[in-house]
């Protein structure tokens, strides 16, 4: 082989080296931010279900509950809206960060307390 053979074979080598270290850092970098907005989601699906559970306990204790906004529960917050009478409608809207979800669930409480319904809208 020529020294001028041997170079370009170095250099071939080379770009495809680059191009696939290029390529596997981009998948990463890709991968780890779906992750983050995925665990942004469910962070705020669980301030949601916490919402709902609070207005739940609420509402056991005091029949005439309505709800509350800008309830704290860790890095998001979270609106609780009580609507109806028998059955209630227990609306918790979450924001953490740039995401929102909102569970609604629906009870009925005579003495004893049933939940016919609980779901995300």
């Amino acid at each position: 082989m020529n020294k001028g053979q041997t170079l370009l074979m170095l250099l071939v080598f080379m770009i495809i080296a680059i191009m696939v270290t290029t390529a596997a850092t981009s998948l990463i970098i890709i991968n780890s931010r779906n992750t983050q907005k995925m665990e942004g989601g469910e962070v705020a699906y669980q301030i949601a279900e916490s919402g709902v559970e609070n207005g739940l306990l609420r509402l056991l204790r005091n029949p005439n509950y309505t709800g509350e906004n800008d309830v704290s529960i860790g890095d998001g917050s979270v609106d609780i809206v009580v609507t109806g009478t028998n059955p209630y409608t227990i609306t918790a809207t979450s924001t953490s960060g740039n995401f929102s979800r909102t569970i609604q669930a629906v009870v009925n409480y005579n003495g004893n307390m049933t939940i016919t319904s609980w779901r995300e809208i």
